[in-house]
């Protein structure tokens, strides 16, 4: 990789270590206040937000930073990292321990690096995904997917009833039953690496946020996952100067492109 490239993975690696060890002495034993969405955020989401806000400030000073807990306009700086600083916080505070930090880079509003950390578990992910139609690099990245380092890559079986397949609460009332197991995870970006890393043979989500889609889409594309959004027009670019708060993208996501039509049409009814 590039100077480049590697300064983003390294400056990941260190920020999400270094938060994500703070936030294990914290985890299970905060107050969770609840947010006007309904969801909820701890003292422990505004200390994260802080901290990874003032390290990209410090490391990339010229880099936007759209974030759920603190600025959702996506801004007009041709790069900016988007950021969820405790994903699956209602995990966090209830002491479940699936829970993570995520962050994204994208480039004129398209998504170029992810990487989560799973602090619980021991995990990180993380990926480069370089589309060379819709921008030139002179370096570009190398499209590829990892989880601790070592590459992954999704399934390539077809259906039994002995795969898992995740559901998000807000969906699993409105599904069909499913020719699969299925897992319930609480932690969207987690949901979708599952299956990345071929874990899980698919996964879907009813109302995702960029926040929680802009780290797992670079790893799960990366990885060679389907990505299919339920909404009618592109998720990118993002748009500048629109805020990302209110917009939820429905999202599903297979290990090969065999279980499209396994799974399309059970999930049609999230479509937006």
């Amino acid at each position: 990789m590039t100077d480049f490239w590697n300064q983003v993975l390294n400056f990941a690696e260190i920020t999400n270590l270094r938060v994500g060890n703070q936030l294990l002495k914290d985890f299970g034993n905060v107050h969770a206040d609840e947010k006007a969405d309904g969801s909820l955020v701890t003292k422990s989401d505004k200390w994260a937000d802080r901290e990874i806000r003032e390290a990209i400030a410090n490391t990339f000073p010229t880099h936007g930073v759209l974030t759920e807990e603190t600025q959702q306009i996506f801004p007009s700086n041709e790069w900016c990292w988007i950021i969820d600083p405790l994903d699956a916080t209602t995990n966090f505070a209830k002491g479940v321990p699936i829970w993570g930090t995520s962050m994204g880079l994208f480039y004129r509003g398209n998504p170029v690096f992810g990487y989560v950390h799973l602090p619980p578990l021991r995990q990180s992910y993380y990926g480069f995904y370089y589309d060379k139609n819709k921008f030139f690099f002179t370096k570009p990245p190398i499209t590829r997917a990892f989880l601790n380092h070592s590459p992954i890559e999704p399934i390539q079986d077809t259906i039994t009833s002995n795969h898992l397949f995740n559901l998000c609460s807000r969906s699993i009332e409105i599904l069909p039953e499913l020719p699969t197991k299925i897992r319930m995870l609480g932690m969207a970006s987690y949901n979708f690496l599952l299956v990345a890393c071929g874990a899980s043979i698919g996964g879907v989500e009813a109302t995702p946020k960029i926040w929680d889609i802009a780290a797992s889409w670079v790893i799960a594309k990366a990885a060679g996952a389907v990505w299919i959004p339920l909404v009618s027009e592109d998720i990118f670019p993002l748009k500048i100067g629109k805020n990302y708060l209110q917009y939820p993208f429905p999202t599903l996501v297979v290990g090969n492109q065999k279980l499209v039509s396994d799974f399309l049409p059970l999930v049609e009814p999230l479509r937006r």
